[in-house]
């Protein structure tokens, strides 16, 4: 098959790609081994965010501890039950090319899908996303342990769960299934949950945990997990059902990256500012290492799509990466932490404010706080957390993207009583 351009995979950014090349006129090969649309409305953002919805109006007591509607809701609603022939059709009326199987770059331009070769004219954007990390630990392998996949997919709740790892994908589902019903442990290797964001994050969800019941237990190291018939049994925890949410990893090598000079051993590929991996090659989302976020890589998508196109582009900035991680109280954020902060040599100034001392934060009896990192007068990162933090956090993304500077952002209005009012005493903090 010859074409303008094959799209090595069709998840969110993937499938924007070839769609919008499809509609400009262009012949467009998109190969997808699994589902079209990638793990985001199957297993990640959509099915994920609405049992994080129901488990609040749980815990609120405006839905029973059911999980019988939620699930069939996923199943029929949400995912089609797992079948993607709508986004397929969606691409293949643009005029795309859709080839299933596992696509491998065989050469320059060229990608093999089992028998069948595929040749680019224009080249090849590498869209491959990326696959749950499960750590080599004695015992796992061959045992029906869950990563988010079989997680999302379940019909019924175990009575008991580890789960393994505290970053957003743990954390998330581990308060989901606490909330209807079931007696969850939380192990993380690390020093604190969410470790990838400020320690008052970690602190603030654990807290909560603990008033949930859900047991917390950080600096633990797994070194060995046994199953049998009382379920799983690592660490001195034993549950009935194991979550294995240790992170995320993308196989270059089962890409055939060497076939056009680059490094299968790497952990991801690098990219100029316009996601060029090599002459001919485009790169984007988790498989560029920069954020395994659906937002980030429909960002990638636009920058490929104009510059394949010939259209005005722009280059990738990540200094204002947001982030949400949707427990309850939910964290946004956005650039760097403290830490990073600080490791890169600037000169820090910190702000920090507690919800509960804002006015909206004690009417609502609301767990939270917004801390601001900025250097050389502007900010460069933020925390929101709290009540629609991921909501909230749009205003910090903006004034760091922007690098507006502080003395402006203190001489705004702030809406009274809001939450955002309580980044005007952040702000004020950081002059003390």
């Amino acid at each position: 098959m010859d074409v303008d351009v094959i799209v090595l995979g069709m998840g969110p950014g993937g499938e924007d790609v070839a769609g919008r090349l499809a509609e400009a006129g262009l012949r467009v090969a998109g190969v997808e081994a699994n589902l079209v649309g990638g793990e985001c409305p199957y297993w990640g953002c959509i099915p994920s965010k609405m049992m994080l919805h129901a488990a609040d109006q749980v815990a609120k007591g405006a839905l029973p501890p059911d999980w019988g509607p939620l699930a069939r809701r996923i199943r029929e609603e949400a995912t089609d039950d797992w079948n993607d022939k709508v986004a397929a059709d969606r691409f293949t009326g643009k005029g795309g090319h859709l080839v299933r199987g596992h696509g491998r770059i065989t050469g320059a331009n060229e990608v093999t899908v089992g028998d069948q070769v595929i040749r680019a004219s224009r080249g090849i954007v590498i869209a491959s996303g990326s696959q749950p990390a499960v750590p080599p630990i004695d015992g796992l392998e061959g045992t029906p342990y869950w990563t988010n996949h079989q997680a999302i997919e379940t019909e019924t709740v175990p009575e008991s769960l580890i789960v393994l790892g505290g970053g957003a994908v743990g954390v998330e589902l581990a308060q989901v299934f606490s909330r209807f019903g079931a007696r969850v442990t939380v192990l993380e290797g690390l020093d604190r949950l969410v470790a990838i964001e400020e320690p008052e994050a970690g602190e603030l969800i654990a807290k909560s945990f603990a008033d949930e019941g859900i047991d917390v237990r950080t600096g633990v190291k797994v070194s060995r997990v046994t199953y049998g018939d009382d379920g799983f049994t690592l660490a001195g925890v034993t549950a009935r059902r194991l979550l294995v949410a240790t992170g995320r990893r993308v196989d270059l090598k089962a890409l055939g990256v060497a076939a056009i000079g680059l490094d299968e051993s790497a952990r991801a590929i690098p990219v100029d500012g316009r996601m060029r991996a090599a002459e001919g090659v485009w790169a984007l989302g988790d498989a560029v290492g920069k954020g395994a976020f659906t937002h980030m890589s429909m960002y990638h998508a636009d920058i490929i799509v104009k510059e394949i196109l010939g259209e005005p582009a722009y280059e990738a900035e990540y200094h204002a990466v947001p982030r949400v991680t949707f427990t309850d109280p939910e964290v946004g954020a956005v650039g760097l932490t403290e830490a990073q902060a600080r490791e890169k040599g600037l000169d820090v100034r910190v702000g920090f404010t507690d919800l509960a001392e804002s006015t909206r934060g004690w009417i609502a009896q609301a767990r939270g706080f917004v801390k601001l990192v900025a250097a050389d007068g502007v900010l460069v990162g933020a925390t929101n957390a709290g009540p629609s933090g991921g909501e909230v956090l749009s205003m910090l993304t903006l004034a760091v993207h922007e690098r507006v500077p502080v003395r402006r952002l203190s001489q705004m209005i702030y809406a009274y009583p809001t939450f955002h009012r309580a980044v005007s005493a952040a702000l004020a903090d950081l002059d003390r």
